[in-house]
């Protein structure tokens, strides 16, 4: 199984230091998180695209061709591009410019957006949501299968044999992200794309129907459903102890989320939930390195997913904490979870 990190680089909007400074120094710690993680041997290191002022990370691809400069093994990935506010031509270069720089390791996370500020920022009808995210990936896939396209949609101009360049160096991977939308899934395992899904919250069995869902349209479109790529996407924070990562990992949580949940409508978070999300069968990889493993490997008897990636930092977490959470995720985590999902698949 690949193991990864994500990240929408989060700050503080009500830290007292100018905005330049705090968001540089994010993005510096980020550098130093994505270096540490290639160094302890992970997976991917993927980087969220928000247009917010908690937010640092409204050029995704821009920060990983930064990371592309200072790794060596790791892939680089956006987790997610919001495809639906984008032009697929300029995603398309871009992330082929990254797959240039790093050597064949960019990758496209692409998604409609659990945010919506991109949409009247870049001038899109929030009521197109959906058709915009559909036809965007078609020219999307069209511009990765060939050189010059002729393609027409509602919104964007058209191509007429354009060429588009540069070109990655292999087959670039675009993966669908989506949360809990069966028509999502339906339309990833049609187009026979990777599916990443986002279990933010609640008890990840409740999306097992949604993964099946994704295989048998997959099946049914004529793909090998097996040999699609699944990936789960969590919450999560470790450290020596359990109960050292349960201090570190509430205050962040409790204030991004309930942020995010008073905007939404959703009622606050609590310690008595955040406790039993964190236990088994709950969502949040939260614990010493024990009971993480325990729990990723609970995930993959779920899925049998592919891929399992963890967003370390949840509001913004105190960079030394980040650190020792990647070093433990690659260095004591990995090795048994990768031992025992491989003795499964063989």
């Amino acid at each position: 199984m690949d193991l990864g990190i994500y990240t929408f680089a989060e700050t503080r909007p009500d830290d007292a230091r100018q905005p330049a400074d705090r968001a540089r120094q994010r993005l510096a710690d980020l550098v130093d998180e994505a270096t540490l993680a290639d160094t302890v041997g992970l997976d991917v290191y993927a980087v969220g695209e928000h247009h917010r002022p908690d937010y640092v990370a409204s050029s995704p691809a821009t920060i990983l061709a930064a990371l592309a400069m200072r790794t060596e093994r790791i892939r680089l990935s956006s987790a997610v591009t919001v495809l639906s506010s984008d032009d697929p031509v300029r995603v398309f270069q871009e992330f082929a410019t990254l797959d240039l720089l790093s050597g064949g390791r960019a990758e496209i996370i692409a998604g409609r957006g659990s945010f919506i500020e991109s949409f009247p920022l870049f001038g899109y009808d929030l009521g197109d949501y959906d058709t915009l995210f559909t036809e965007k990936l078609e020219l999307l896939m069209a511009l990765r299968a060939q050189e010059r396209v002729t393609w027409q949609g509602r919104h964007r101009a058209p191509l007429s044999g354009q060429g588009v360049y540069p070109r990655p160096v292999g087959d670039l991977p675009i993966w669908v992200a989506v949360g809990g939308t069966p028509a999502s899934v339906v339309r990833a395992g049609r187009l026979g794309l990777p599916l990443a899904v986002a279990i933010i919250g609640g008890e990840p069995h409740r999306f097992v129907p949604l993964v099946d869902l994704y295989r048998q349209a997959a099946a049914e479109a004529g793909h090998d459903a097996d040999a699609l790529p699944v990936g789960i996407n969590l919450h999560g924070l470790i450290a020596d102890t359990a109960d050292e990562a349960a201090e570190a990992a509430f205050p962040p949580y409790l204030e991004t989320m309930g942020r995010i949940g008073r905007e939404r409508g959703w009622g606050p978070p609590t310690r008595a939930r955040f406790d039993a999300e964190r236990g088994p069968g709950g969502a949040l990889l939260i614990g010493g390195p024990d009971e993480v493993t325990d729990k990723i490997l609970d995930i993959h008897r779920l899925f049998g997913n592919s891929r399992l990636m963890v967003q370390f930092t949840v509001g913004p977490t105190p960079h030394p904490v980040v650190r020792r959470s990647i070093e433990l995720f690659g260095e004591v985590v990995a090795p048994v979870v990768r031992r025992e999902t491989a003795a499964v698949a063989s």
